[in-house]
């Protein structure tokens, strides 16, 4: 995951937390710079440094909408994915009942498995590579369990409205799981956070220059601006997040499942 390499391994909370303090800062040295040349700038410049602001600023809401709508896609993607393999594995239990007696308890007991496996993975970082490796594994392996008992049950019961249908749905299971998968690994371009960064300390800058141009400190103004600036920022960055920030999927559709399995 290439987020990893500089983002995705730091804590969101230390990551808006140096942004509100270099907005702050840059803010700060904007306005001291700005109050220095005061004395020797016209009115037509502190005029034109005024539209500059302005258009940094429509520049900054523009990137803010544009990756708060990417953050968000993704995360309504990754709900559905869920709500989508909970129910293609739904499914598929309930056409256990389709096949040859003598390989239902043991199709039950795998998906009961299955299922829990599936839970459980759903809470890992996904910054624990090896963690997250292992249950892959077993994962895979009650697939192929289920794939080969499809097998046999098809050798069995050959008809596509018993055993075809199972194994259908079985196909579908195994899909979702990797659909799901491969949205876990989408997320927002570090490039795009990285020149959002850059847009929001540069606007801190900006602002303070002009305030030093007009000799007026605008101390809790400012500290306002930046803390909704970095409170969005946040989001942006806890949503684009699975299974590490504070914004989660909700996992209930799937602990319903495992409840209906259980019984």
């Amino acid at each position: 995951m290439n987020q990893e390499e500089m983002l995705y391994s730091h804590s969101s909370i230390v990551i808006v937390v140096i942004l509100f303090i270099a907005i702050v800062v840059l803010n700060e040295v904007g306005f001291r710079v700005g109050r220095f040349v005061q004395s020797r700038t016209d009115s037509e410049v502190k005029s034109l440094t005024g539209s500059i602001q302005a258009s940094i600023l429509g520049l900054l809401a523009l990137l803010l909408g544009f990756t708060f709508s990417m953050s968000m896609q993704r995360f309504d993607n990754r709900s559905m994915a869920l709500i989508d393999e909970a129910n293609a594995i739904g499914t598929a239990i309930l056409r256990v009942q389709l096949l040859p007696e003598k390989y239902r308890n043991e199709a039950g007991s795998l998906f009961q498995e299955y299922v829990m496996l599936r839970l459980e993975i759903g809470q890992i970082d996904l910054t624990k590579t090896e963690e997250r490796k292992k249950y892959n594994d077993k994962i895979s392996n009650i697939q192929n369990k289920l794939w080969s008992l499809a097998i046999s049950a098809t050798e069995v019961d050959p008809r596509p409205v018993t055993t075809g249908a199972f194994t259908k749905s079985l196909n579908d299971v195994i899909d979702s799981q990797g659909k799901r998968n491969a949205l876990l690994r989408m997320q927002v371009p570090e490039v795009v956070l990285i020149l959002l960064f850059v847009v929001f300390i540069s606007s801190g800058g900006i602002m303070g220059y002009s305030a030093g141009l007009s000799a007026t400190r605008m101390f809790v103004p400012i500290v306002l601006v930046s803390t909704l600036i970095t409170l969005i920022v946040f989001i942006i960055i806890d949503l684009d997040r699975p299974k590490r920030g504070l914004i989660q999927v909700d996992q209930s559709v799937m602990v319903e499942l495992l409840n209906d399995v259980k019984k």
